[in-house]
Parts: C-alpha cells; sequence; structure tokens
C-alpha cells in the first residue's frame, strides 16, 4: 500500500531500509540498481507521494530555520555521492527546489584550486558547512579525496588510507555540534550510465553537461566501485551513517532522498522560537496607528 510522508506505524523508516551496516564488507555488485524500497506502489503514486512529501519538508526546514534564529544550532548536511549522471544535480533541483533557498547552502565539489591545494583537503569543505537552521548540501563532497585521489593515483596510497579516519573524526565532530548527516550514495548501473550520456549527445540542450572525459572516466568504473566500496564500509558509524539509494529511476530517487531528508527533519522536531517581544503590545499599536 502506498505509505503517507510519515510512513505507518508498524512501517520500517527507510532509513533502516537503505542504510548500510556499518563494518561490513560492501560489494556493490549485490545490489540492485532499479530497486524501489519501500516506495509507493508505482512510478505515479511515488512521484504523487513526493510531492505531497515536499509540502512537509518545505513546512519543517522553515521551523528549522526559525529556531536557528534563536540559538538552536542544529542543522542537517545531505552529502551526495555517486558515479557521474547517478543524479546529484538533479536531487538539488527536484528535492531542494522545494525548499526555501534561504534555509540552504548548496555547494558542488569540482577539482581543488590553488588555494585549496594550499591546505589539507578538509579545509575546503569546512568552509562550506552549514549554519545553525540551515540545510547544507554537498554535490560531491570530502569524499573524492578517497576516490578520485584513490583511482587517479593523485596522492601517496599511505596519505589516502590515512584520510579515512580523519573523514570519520571530522563527521564525529560534526555530529557532537548538531549537525545530522544524511549521507546517500546514488547506486547507478554501468548501462544505465551510458544511456544518459547518450541522451546528453543527442539533445543540444543536454550537450552543456557532457564531457568528452565522461567516456575515459567509464573506462575506469571497476576501479571507482572499488573505491566506493571501501568509502562506505570505512567511513560508516552510527552518528553518520550512509544510504544506498537506487539511482537507476529517478523518480525513486527523488522519493527517498525527500522521505530520508522528512524523517530526519521529523525526528529533530524543530519548533517557531517563542516571540522575545509584547505579542498583544505590538497588537495594540498597530491597531490604534490605522
Amino acid at each position: 500500500m502506498p505509505r503517507k510522508p510519515g510512513g505507518k506505524r508498524g512501517e520500517p523508516p527507510l532509513r533502516e531500509l537503505l542504510r548500510l551496516p556499518p563494518g561490513e564488507r560492501i560489494e556493490l555488485s549485490g545490489y540492485d540498481t532499479r530497486a524501489t524500497p519501500g516506495a509507493p506502489d508505482g512510478k505515479r503514486a511515488t512521484r504523487a507521494d513526493t510531492a505531497r512529501m515536499g509540502r512537509h519538508l518545505a513546512g519543517l526546514q522553515e521551523r528549522l530555520w526559525a529556531a536557528g534564529t534563536a540559538g538552536d544550532h542544529r542543522r542537517i548536511l545531505l552529502v551526495l555521492q555517486g558515479m557521474d549522471t547517478s543524479g546529484k544535480g538533479g536531487t538539488v533541483k527536484h528535492v531542494i527546489g522545494q525548499l526555501n533557498p534561504s534555509g540552504c547552502r548548496i555547494r558542488a565539489f569540482k577539482a581543488p584550486t590553488e588555494e585549496e591545494r594550499r591546505h589539507d583537503f578538509l579545509w575546503r569543505v569546512r568552509r562550506a558547512l552549514p549554519g545553525p537552521g540551515e540545510i547544507g548540501i554537498f554535490d560531491r563532497s570530502h569524499y573524492e579525496d578517497v576516490l578520485v585521489a584513490r583511482v587517479r593515483h593523485l596522492a601517496r596510497p599511505a596519505e589516502i588510507g590515512s584520510r579515512y579516519g580523519l573523514i570519520n573524526d571530522f563527521e564525529r565532530a560534526l555530529a557532537d555540534d548538531g549537525v545530522t548527516l544524511v549521507k546517500c550514495f546514488l547506486h547507478l548501473s554501468y548501462d544505465e550510465q551510458r544511456r544518459r550520456l547518450l541522451r546528453r549527445l543527442d539533445r543540444p540542450d543536454k550537450r552543456w553537461k557532457f564531457d568528452p572525459g565522461d567516456i575515459d572516466e567509464r573506462a575506469l568504473w571497476p576501479a571507482y566501485q572499488e573505491a566506493y566500496e571501501l568509502a562506505l564500509e570505512r567511513c560508516a558509524a552510527p552518528y553518520a551513517p550512509w544510504y544506498l539509494v537506487p539511482a537507476d529511476r529517478k523518480w525513486y530517487r527523488n522519493w527517498a532522498i525527500s522521505r530520508l531528508l522528512l524523517e530526519q527533519l521529523r525526528e529533530l522536531d524543530p519548533r517557531y522560537p517563542e516571540a522575545d517581544f509584547d505579542v498583544a503590545r505590538c497588537r495594540e499599536r498597530l491597531l490604534k496607528g490605522t
């Protein structure tokens, strides 16, 4: 049966269905990229549920943003990782696009600049973190430094190996400081990526997204899968779990990430701050002035 935005009593939260087990070996080939765990029955019902969730998300986000103005330091960081065309940008457009941009901080991480290379790999990430009451969205993230860096041999193996522990320490510190981490790996199949790249070539309005280097990256697919498996295994913890989101079906991807955010926001249960002024007196003054 289709689920309501918050889920029905007795049903497991989507977080439980998609959360990867910490400390266990991950083999991505064992996860179906077209699966739709927890979703309503069918594409149309799932899209309708996503739209309903959008209204709930917007209301909770406003409460979080309002609470942040009154001293509530809690915030959310959504980390989106996945192969090219897995839908990181699409998620920002279709899920985050339903929210008030004033309360969102979106950052797309690309190759580091000269200035960024002069610092440790977490320096640029710390500068992009959400403030109190905000929802931060990372389109790629600090994980690039154990993914691309590993596959492309951009750092010594020992240095890359040390980064997993540094990431764990960094994320623990974030959690201790009131950041709720929602780390999503968008699990795309090799064949679906080819279809999406071909679509970009076939459509003039999509060619700006295509880079000939994307074809070279496809040749490294097995190495990237291995790098992701290591990152998902070594950097999953109760305070910063990984969620594997099947991404071949865009409508499911959007539903799942909306649902994950909704569950987290409902658990935080942010409240509008109480007025720090005399409401009745202000109302009286306005009425007298009309």
